[in-house]
């Protein structure tokens, strides 16, 4: 009886576990899940300003199939560009959701970041990453492209006036101001903003830039009447009291290059003869001592010639440029408006001009003409108080002045009573009023006064001596000279009165020496004509108003040398 009952166990054992096997390979596999399958609702979008909030694109994909609750199933939404390999990509992480949308905002914020081109297609690559929501058993959908086009924000520009006018007078005060509002909202980095203009109807087709205007986060620029005025000469209206419209927008640029511009506002302005002013930046300045290469902000500025035949528009200076030097010029002290050129004639972003040898040049511009000029920067005496007459060929070098630096030059000469001039050419000027002709320089005052350019004489010489006369255009706006009789020693050794100081003797080309006992104690160098004129040094190098110099008692035998501005005690 137990044989048969264990027996019968034994068959239903085996025919549960049968019937166990048949019933488990009836079920489908799904614990580890499998890829899925991705799709959008457009091959490509091109969302405008006025979709920020709308729904422009959507991702669905298909369900795939982890033995678990929908709840704990996850999904990464990955987005590059093409061809990057999602080395850059951006990601959106979703939990038990099929499908994910974008709105005109958002998608043109991954587009901006990604540095695409506002109004150009961007080829977007697309895929989804499935897993549990503790990441085990990843897999990777298919990859799907979508272009898409970034657009600019409703970029917008205010201006608070519509009408202005300015004068000479009043050119420092506030005449308008420009206010815009900020655009690529979303966008990480950082915006730049410029202030653009053009003459009204030329739709911007060669923009200027107003100087110092906008930058990175900035959204408003207050403008004086001379800037007002300098944007409407530079578009062409005529400065001398003429009205003309002038049209201002705002561009937006991304550190990753996307461009967006603002609406077009027109301001009506009256002009007004402004001060044109010029700089000279170029690839010498830093080995001169101008300044930075290439830096219009801290170039040389070019004197004025206030002749009304080229008011604001001749400009010139006297300048040492070493070998190769390249070089252009400026209206302000930014690029906006530059000008360089060959073969004599100036151009508006024209190429460089250049000196292929070392030496003091007169380099000229006529911006209303488009001409310039470059020559042998020197100046020399003429007349008949002088020893060169009134023949310019026997200026140079009888009767040169020494170049001290930019725009100065200092001569000591003989003079006889009669008239003279200084000039900085072999020839007089032909009356051309041309970059290239000759200046020669004169006035009506006495030392310290303004010189007129190719004018009248200085006043006449009316004692014989040697004199210092110094040419001077430091100050670009009003250049002027001074004359001043020969020096002197003057010290606490005499009470320091130059009226009783001993006089040099002058050797020629700049050199004055003595040889004189002098008391322990301090002297200095001064004209016959009182302190206005006196030299000072230390280390062997002379500087008018310079400090006192100091010697043991004994007798000296003292050099001055003008044109090298040195001195020796020995």
């Amino acid at each position: 009886m137990r044989s048969i009952l264990k027996i019968a166990l034994l068959i239903v054992g085996v025919a549960v576990f049968v019937m166990g096997c048949e019933k488990a390979a009836d079920l489908p596999y799904n614990k580890l899940g499998n890829a899925v399958y991705l799709t959008s609702s457009a091959p490509s979008v091109t969302p405008k300003s006025g979709d920020s909030a709308k729904t422009v694109l959507t991702l669905n994909w298909t369900f795939p199939n982890y033995a678990t609750d929908s709840a704990n199933m996850k999904y990464i939404v990955e987005i590059d560009t093409a061809g990057r390999s999602f080395t850059k990509e951006v990601t959106r992480t979703m939990l038990k959701n099929l499908s994910t949308s974008f709105t005109g905002r958002e998608l043109n914020a991954i587009l901006l970041n990604f540095g695409a081109t506002v109004g150009k297609a961007t080829n977007l690559q697309m895929r989804v990453t499935s897993s549990y929501a503790n990441n085990n058993e990843q897999y990777r959908s298919n990859i799907i492209q979508v272009a898409a086009t970034p657009f600019s924000d409703s970029l917008k520009l205010v201006t608070e006036k519509t009408t202005v006018t300015g004068s000479l007078a009043t050119a420092s005060q506030h005449s308008n101001t420009f206010t815009w509002s900020p655009t690529f909202t979303g966008y990480t980095g950082t915006v730049t903003y410029s202030l653009q203009y053009d003459s009204a109807g030329k739709n911007f087709v060669s923009p200027l830039t107003v100087a110092n205007a906008g930058g990175v986060s900035v959204y408003n620029k207050s403008m004086t009447q001379a800037e007002m005025n300098t944007t409407a000469i530079n578009s062409g209206i005529p400065m001398d009291g003429k009205t003309g419209k002038v049209e201002y927008r705002i561009k937006a640029t991304t550190a990753s290059g996307a461009v967006g511009y603002s609406n077009v506002v027109t301001v009506t302005i009256t002009t007004y003869i402004p001060i044109l002013r010029f700089y000279m930046p170029g690839s010498y300045q830093a080995a001169t001592g101008n300044g930075n290469d290439w830096d219009p902000g801290t170039a040389p500025e070019l004197i004025r010639d206030l002749r009304s035949a080229v008011y604001n528009s001749m400009y010139y200076t006297y300048i040492y440029l070493p070998a190769g030097a390249q070089f252009k010029f400026t209206q302000g002290r930014d690029w906006a408006i530059n000008y360089g050129g060959t073969g004599g004639t100036l151009s508006l972003n024209g190429a460089n001009l250049s000196v292929s040898t070392a030496g003091v040049y007169r380099v000229t511009i006529d911006v209303n003409n488009l001409k310039y000029d470059i020559k042998l920067g020197r100046m020399g005496f003429v007349g008949d108080a002088t020893a060169a007459g009134w023949n310019p060929p026997n200026v140079f070098p009888t009767t040169q002045m020494a170049f001290l630096a930019t725009n100065k030059f200092l001569g000591v000469s003989h003079f006889v009573p009669n008239g003279w001039k200084m000039i900085d050419n072999d020839s007089w000027n032909d009356g051309s009023n041309s970059a290239g002709e000759s200046r020669s320089y004169g006035s009506s005052g006495g030392t310290g006064s303004t010189m007129d350019v190719n004018a009248g004489n200085f006043p006449n010489i009316t004692t014989a001596d040697d004199y210092r006369v110094i040419w001077d255009g430091t100050n670009r706006d009003n250049i002027k000279y001074e004359i001043s009789h020969g020096l002197r020693v003057v010290g606490a050794f005499q009470g320091w009165d130059p009226a009783t100081a001993t006089p040099m003797t002058y050797s020629g080309n700049g050199v004055w020496t003595i040889t004189i006992t002098l008391p322990a104690g301090d002297f200095k160098f001064v004209s016959a004509d009182g302190w206005v004129f006196n030299y000072g040094g230390t280390g062997g190098k002379i500087s008018r108003d310079g400090p006192n110099l100091n010697v043991s008692a004994g007798t000296y035998t003292i050099t001055v040398d003008e044109y090298n501005q040195t001195y020796t005690v020995l």
